[in-house]
């Protein structure tokens, strides 16, 4: 529930960066939530004779961002983290399918805790998770990762995923880690109605969200686009993330990855995909005609060898990006505040060198270019009379900060910054670099509890 439309939170004294589309920036500002919005924000003190102020906050020696977007994970992988550390994409996922295929719903709440508890923290506002692992009798896998950001209190996007492609149709799954085609349509379908926001505000969304070209079927990615369509949300995949994905797509389809999925009807403004490492001219052009959006996940691209997604190129094109932490069984941190370093620092390895990023443009990825890519835009990702107050204090005087002049370089070039204070549809969340509504040593037990379940469970076989 937001707080009252009458109750007033006030922030002063604080560097703020915007993100809008001037990049608007105050060196000493102020910002007024009322209820769950965002009523006013400007440089100076906050204006006099303010009413039914229930809090102020002395944002002295902190800077106040968006609170981040994250668009790409898999949470239900908190609990296989640390495994098949030395292989690339293809290899990991036949090393971990066979344990995947064996988790349940107690299993995904424990992980969808640990995964938003890390991102909450580290000033995540909005969560979004990519869950495309369904076994027979495992419970209510979607309503379990549901629970755990609404408790949380975070914002959150569900894509509700498929794979119906298992080992036998030439894909990578093992047979019994698969949906039927109707039986994933069927789910999808039920998990839209149940669980969708279409509101303002929305605390809860859920796209259509199919796996990757080599775990669905065309059938599925096509009628797959068709049912978000109908039902008025968006699409969701895993795209060109490995020279060997291309490779299967050539061989499979007899067309690269953006091809394919234009055929299939997957490109256009309601559709993100994840990755997109090995894209050429053509496929960030068709991505920039079509305005389809891009998850860059930086440190899983690196952990798995994948390569360095040309960013700037998509960035200069149009195209809609926005920052991911991947699952965590292949970004074990599960941080998306590092990410903001990573994709600024991996970026300068490519082409473009030392003019790739700049700390701004790596803090857009991670705020409004996240809003973007989820659809939500006019809603969330910078800060605005108007907009919803989901918003974070970075702690940037002490010893990790305080000697870099400029409040971004400090928050993107620097260690991660502490969270004083991060408001979620203008209630706390963390306050003090604690989570409000969990009890992070009890999540801690649960994960390492379910973590041991699960190896028990995929040894016996």
């Amino acid at each position: 529930m937001a707080p009252s439309s009458a109750d007033r939170i006030v922030i002063e004294n604080v560097a703020i960066a915007t993100v809008d589309a001037n990049d608007t920036e105050y060196a000493s500002g102020y910002i007024v939530v009322a209820g769950n919005k965002i009523e006013s924000i400007g440089a100076g003190k906050a204006p006099e004779g303010l009413e039914d102020v229930v809090r102020r906050v002395d944002g002295t020696g902190h800077l106040a961002t968006p609170g981040l977007v994250n668009t790409h994970h898999h949470f239900y992988q908190w609990i296989t983290r640390g495994l098949a550390t030395d292989h690339n994409l293809f290899n990991w996922l036949v090393a971990l399918y066979p344990t995947w295929a064996r988790i349940d719903e107690q299993m995904t709440y424990a992980a969808a805790q640990g995964s938003l508890a890390m991102m909450a923290r580290g000033g995540v506002t909005t969560a979004m998770d990519h869950h495309y692992v369904f076994p027979q009798g495992s419970g209510d896998l979607s309503g379990s990762i549901i629970r755990a950001a609404s408790e949380m209190g975070v914002r959150f996007t569900l894509a509700r995923g498929s794979m119906d492609r298992s080992e036998k149709d030439g894909g990578l799954p093992p047979d019994f880690a698969v949906e039927t085609l109707e039986g994933a349509l069927a789910a999808t379908e039920e998990t839209v109605k149940k669980h969708h926001d279409a509101s303002f505000d929305a605390m809860t969304q859920v796209a259509v969200a199919p796996c990757s070209p080599f775990s669905v079927s065309t059938e599925l990615m096509q009628q797959g686009a068709e049912l978000a369509r109908r039902l008025g949300v968006r699409l969701h995949t895993h795209g060109s993330e490995t020279v060997e994905e291309e490779k299967f797509c050539h061989e499979l389809f007899g067309k690269g990855p953006t091809e394919y999925f234009e055929s299939t009807g997957w490109l256009g403004e309601d559709v993100w995909m994840a990755h997109c490492v090995h894209m050429n001219d053509s496929d960030i052009a068709a991505f920039a005609r079509t305005g389809t959006g891009v998850a860059h996940c930086p440190s899983s691209n690196a952990r798995l060898a994948a390569g360095i997604a040309r960013v700037p190129d998509m960035l200069k094109a149009g195209v809609p990006v926005g920052l991911g932490v991947d699952g965590t069984a292949s970004n074990e941190s599960g941080e998306l505040h590092t990410e903001l370093r990573n994709a600024l620092l991996i970026n300068r390895l490519g082409a473009h060198r030392e003019a790739a990023l700049n700390a701004r443009q790596a803090l857009r990825l991670g705020t409004y270019g996240g809003a973007q890519v989820l659809g939500r835009a006019t809603q969330i990702g910078s800060l605005e009379a108007g907009k919803l107050a989901d918003l974070v204090l970075w702690k940037i005087d002490g010893i990790g900060h305080a000697s870099i002049a400029d409040p971004v370089t400090a928050i993107v070039f620097g260690a991660a910054a502490p969270v004083t204070l991060s408001l979620v549809n203008g209630k706390p969340v963390v306050e003090g670099g604690r989570l409000l509504h969990a009890d992070e040593d009890a999540i801690a037990r649960s994960t390492r509890d379910q973590a041991q379940r699960l190896a028990r469970i995929a040894a016996e076989g």
